[in-house]
């Protein structure tokens, strides 16, 4: 979330950040976004009888500020099928894998368990089906001997930092056209990355 503030301040987008949601009072993103002068709100999970109680008042609030985009960021909850149709097009998210490989939690041991040689991340368009939304950037870090969870999380977010801000940045342009599963960017560029490298720049 930090990632996609800067980006939209520094990189001068046509566009501006609405307000920044959390479900817990203590999220850290909270107190960033209000030192950059955005709005901050607070749904608290934990004030509602079910998910479908509590996904009707999030997207409540979110609606009071009338987003083009909704993003999610270090957003631990399963979101209901009605809340998903409701931003369809128009809501994306960031998974620490290639999509779609090891899909829900504890992807980076996954990874190891699984012996891969390449693990990373992906910007997708959430769908009501978890992890599995059409991919519209990936970035893919080696597996290398000696790694842990913790080490491989720490470049694999790395890439996150470059890969969401500039996924966020081209639906902001207009250059995202969405068909099934397949999202389409024009004028086309290079939409992953290898070990910090875009593809194409030699890496």
């Amino acid at each position: 979330m930090e990632a996609i503030i800067r980006a939209c301040a520094d990189e001068g987008w046509a566009a501006q950040v609405a307000a920044v949601i959390a479900n817990r009072p203590d999220a850290a993103g909270l107190a960033f976004a209000a030192s950059h002068g955005i709005a901050t709100a607070v749904v608290d999970h934990r004030q509602f009888p079910d998910r479908d109680s509590f996904d009707a008042a999030l997207a409540q609030e979110i609606d009071s500020f009338a987003p083009d985009l909704v993003v999610l960021a270090g957003f631990m909850r399963v979101l209901t099928a009605g809340f998903v149709d409701h931003y369809a097009g128009r809501m994306l998210n960031v998974h620490p894998s290639l999509l779609p490989s090891f899909p829900g939690l504890k992807t980076h041991q996954q990874a190891l368990d699984a012996g891969v040689r390449l693990h990373g991340a992906s910007v997708h368009f959430v769908t009501s089906q978890l992890d599995h939304g059409p991919i519209v950037a990936q970035a893919a870090v080696p597996v290398e001997a000696g790694d842990t969870p913790a080490t491989l999380a720490e470049r694999v977010l790395a890439t996150e930092h470059i890969i969401y801000p500039r996924a966020v940045r081209w639906f902001v342009e207009g250059r995202l056209a969405l068909d099934g599963l397949r999202v389409t960017l024009t004028p086309p560029e290079p939409q992953w990355l290898f070990a910090g490298h875009t593809a194409g720049e030699g890496a």
